[in-house]
């Protein structure tokens, strides 16, 4: 048998220093990465930050106090997206949030609630726009806007 020639000294080093490089590669990570649809959206995380003011319960009033006043002096009317809070002020824009459904509405606060047992009270259009009409009461989140 035929002794084979020992490979030059360059190919063996050629040789070795792929090994290594494949060795050295950077390991994959421990936890898979999030792919890029599921990241946020800076507005949304802004957006998602403001204060939440309450949560609770969310009524509704319209065809019997349509016209009159409230209790800021203007004429109510329950096709406009308005409410009654206990103690927020008059001309203040909160956003509403249906928990139970997810659907929100922007409102202008232009009455005083009465019970205590509720945190707003909308407007029939708000009530409407939350899917809540036929049920009488949702629960809610209040989230400044």
């Amino acid at each position: 048998m035929k002794a084979e020639k020992p490979l030059p000294a360059a190919w063996r080093l050629a040789g070795l220093l792929t090994l290594a490089a494949a060795c050295l590669s950077p390991t994959p990570p421990t936890h898979a990465q999030a792919p890029d649809e599921w990241k946020a959206d800076p507005v949304e995380l802004t957006q998602s930050l403001k204060a939440v003011l309450a949560r609770g319960k969310a009524s509704w009033y319209g065809p019997r106090f349509h016209g009159r006043r409230t209790a800021s002096g203007e004429r109510f009317d329950q096709n406009e997206l308005t409410a009654a809070h206990p103690t927020l002020p008059f001309g203040t824009m909160v956003r509403v949030r249906n928990v139970a459904n997810g659907r929100e509405v922007v409102v202008r606060i232009n009455d005083r609630l009465p019970s205590r047992r509720r945190i707003i009270d909308l407007s029939k259009a708000a009530a409407v726009s939350l899917g809540f009409l036929n049920a009488g009461l949702a629960p809610v989140v209040l989230i400044q806007h």
